[in-house]
């Protein structure tokens, strides 16, 4: 007779938080709940991102702002909320409830309101952490202009720092040369982890009116297409920076998952899956877990970068110093 199998600890710590499980949600296709708590049981997830936040209120960007493209869909919704004084006041307290830890992401158009927002949000006990947006691509001022020079990032995060003492992590841009750079200035300057990555910019063309399919010309490719890209680029980076990492990118299976933890990352975030089928949260969760079951693996964390760690045990180490 054989005994009961002991259910895996899927615990992870992102700078002072402990999170029950590694399944987060990103910020830009998860509001501030409202839509998903019809379809999902928010107190299941291991964190909850909420969308960008800034310190004025925002309409975004002019419709159309969002496509279907093969394997992804292009937005340019431009950071559209209502500010982060009544984030603090109305949605904020509306989840202060819930087990999950709170993220607000926040965004600016310049150093000092960035400074100013996450000056405002450590005044407010339900925001655990921030996620420093320097990477959004569909705004004409701030966002990914913040986050493609190392110096400003660095400086920016430093900023943050001084006013924000609870966990910070920093949301990365993937349209640079080389993002081991921006995450060492990340990393330089006081984040706790990382986040990545955020979306590519991109465009597409509608044939039949033979204009661009976004008002906004460019937006942002999220889903299944950007995977592949991410999953590099948190390889790259598990190797650079010794902080913790949210993967994101086309994740919608346990096996896009744990592609992101093997590959060095310590917790994942889904987006646009969600909105395709809110589901896809509980069942990434299961699925890790099933994984570390038949494996007989009783730790998540123990798989966090292990694809790496596989590879310079099996690659001869000139191999691994010209590909690490």
């Amino acid at each position: 007779m054989t005994g009961k199998i002991p259910r895996p600890d899927m615990t992870v710590k992102i700078g002072s938080l402990t999170l029950e499980n590694p399944v987060l949600t990103a910020a830009g296709c998860f509001g501030f709940g409202r839509e998903f708590a019809e379809f999902l049981d928010l107190n299941s997830l291991g964190a909850i991102v909420v969308k960008g936040t800034t310190l004025r209120p925002r309409g975004g960007n002019p419709p159309p702002r969002l496509g279907e493209v093969p394997a992804g869909l292009l937005n340019a919704i431009g950071l559209q909320n209502p500010g982060v004084d009544r984030v603090m006041a109305e949605e904020l307290p509306r989840l202060k409830g819930l087990k999950p830890p709170i993220i607000v992401n926040v965004a600016g158009e310049t150093p000092e309101e960035y400074v100013e927002t996450a000056r405002r949000l450590a005044l407010s006990p339900p925001a655990a952490a921030l996620e420093v947006n320097i990477s959004c691509p569909n705004v004409a001022r701030g966002g990914m202009a913040f986050g493609t020079c190392p110096l400003q990032v660095e400086t920016l995060v430093r900023a943050v720092r001084q006013v924000f003492p609870r966990t910070l992590i920093v949301k990365l841009t993937p349209n640079v040369t080389d993002i081991r750079e921006t995450a060492r200035a990340a990393a330089a300057g006081g984040a706790d982890a990382l986040s990545l990555i955020n979306t590519l910019t991109g465009m597409a063309i509608d044939i039949e009116g033979q204009v661009p399919l976004l008002a906004n010309v460019t937006g942002g490719l999220s889903g299944p297409a950007l995977r592949p890209v991410a999953v590099r680029m948190v390889w790259q980076v598990a190797e650079t920076v010794d902080i913790p990492i949210i993967g994101m990118g086309g994740i919608a299976s346990a096996k896009d998952a744990l592609e992101f933890l093997l590959a060095g990352a310590s917790a994942v975030a889904i987006g646009t899956a969600g909105l395709v089928d809110p589901s896809v949260f509980g069942r990434v969760q299961a699925g890790l877990e099933a994984y570390l079951v038949h494996r007989g693996i009783p730790r998540l964390e123990e798989i966090c970068g292990l694809a790496r760690r596989n590879w310079k045990r099996n690659m001869p180490a000139k191999q691994v110093r010209e590909n690490g």
